[in-house]
């Protein structure tokens, strides 16, 4: 049920820069917006939406991805409507209804079929790129034919979908206009502070996420894998600093243990097998760090993984746990990717491995984060593997001498 707000001071809206403030003055009924992370899209969106809502008698949409995402715009734009008198909100349904007729609603893309409604005058599409391709066609389109509404679409890349389509579109259709502005086009973004994520950000997510390049959709995430093998010509017999990474498994997974020289950053050993129990898997992780002179192992902690990393801490083993989670496997998975890229890291010409590394594939999620995993059917257990002996010769600290 829409309950009049007691007005309160709004909070303060960014004065648009240059890049912003172009797309706010184009005359486009359909403006489309390429844009790098942190370049403000979410107050230019805002920014058209308050001056819309201003004007009259407006029919205004404000579309995310999911309910979650568009939780920040909806309190930024209430606590603006808050001030007037002469409408009435709903904070459940996230509506605001003028006296005058119009409206405002910010609403979730996720299920396409709930976002039948009355004509549209204006529609935002945020992070349009991360949404159904039959929303805009089916859904958002249709709405704007009886008032002639208009729409703005912004969004970083998402491979060559359906927002790449769009864009193209956009670039010479009349009624349209495209814009392409990487993160460094934005005055509020320090160069400096780039150039540090520059250095430590793999090609294909500094492409796609900061200079808003729409990158091939295949969505390989291990580049140079082949030019990071070669073979030892004099395999060392042990390692000054040597470490592991071990991703556990039994009958469908393998069981995968990795060395890595932590000095010279030059794989040593990889040691894949399956259908083992638990205690002789043990077995062959000690053997393999005595071999070595392994100082620290750093092992998945999932399931299974907790139980025999604590009886290997019980037999003296440096081992330490690594959770994997949907946050923790991200910059996992990047920090190798790295590596391999900038050829930090020496692999062995094992071709299971290097077979894994390339089929290995990335999407982004409508949340924002970016999800790794292994083609359906295929394994990984040498990619985890060695991404986690690579973040332990990153972590000095956790080295000690195996006894």
């Amino acid at each position: 049920m829409p309950r009049r707000k007691t007005p309160r001071p709004p909070a303060p809206l960014p004065t648009l820069h240059p890049a912003q403030q172009a797309v706010f003055d184009s005359p486009a009924r359909y403006r489309v917006v390429v844009c790098g992370r942190r370049w403000g899209k979410t107050e230019l969106g805002k920014a058209l939406v308050l001056a819309r809502l201003s004007a009259g008698d407006q029919r205004v949409w404000w579309l995310a991805p999911t309910r979650t995402m568009a939780s920040q715009v909806w309190r930024d734009l209430k606590r603006h409507l808050d001030q007037r008198d002469d409408l009435a909100i709903d904070v459940s349904e996230r509506h605001v209804e003028f006296d005058a007729g119009g409206w405002l609603d910010i609403r979730s893309a996720h299920t396409p079929d709930y976002l039948r409604g009355a004509g549209l005058d204006f529609a935002v599409m945020d992070e349009a790129a991360f949404m159904k391709p039959n929303v805009w066609p089916e859904v958002v389109r249709p709405m704007l034919l009886d008032r002639r509404g208009g729409a703005l679409f912004i969004s970083t890349p998402n491979g060559h979908n359906w927002f790449y389509d769009v864009y193209l579109h956009a670039l010479d259709a009349p009624d349209w206009a495209a814009f392409h502005y990487p993160t460094r086009s934005s005055p509020l973004i320090n160069p400096a502070d780039l150039d540090a994520i520059r250095a430590s950000t793999i090609e294909r997510v500094w492409l796609q996420e900061y200079e808003a390049e729409f990158i091939d959709s295949s969505g390989q995430v291990f580049r140079g894998v082949r030019e990071a093998a070669t073979a030892l010509l004099t395999p060392p017999e042990r390692a000054v600093h040597a470490v592991a990474g071990v991703d556990w498994g039994r009958e469908g997974d393998y069981t995968v243990i990795v060395v890595l020289d932590a000095e010279t950053h030059t794989m040593l050993d990889l040691d894949r097998f399956h259908q083992v129990g638990w205690e002789l898997q043990r077995d062959r992780l000690r053997a393999v760090c005595e071999r070595w002179n392994v100082q620290a192992v750093l092992a998945e902690a999932n399931s299974v993984g907790s139980v025999n990393i604590e009886a290997l801490e019980r037999d003296g083993l440096p081992v330490a746990p690594f959770t994997m989670t949907s946050r923790s496997k991200p910059p996992l998975i990047e920090a190798l990717a790295l590596a391999i890229e900038t050829r930090q890291v020496r692999l062995l010409p094992d071709e299971v491995l290097l077979h894994e590394l390339l089929a290995y594939r990335a999407r982004r999620s409508p949340s924002g984060l970016w999800q790794y995993s292994a083609p359906s059917g295929s394994h990984d257990d040498c990619v985890i593997a060695l991404a986690l002996a690579w973040r332990a010769a990153q972590q000095p600290t956790l080295r000690v001498d195996f006894a």
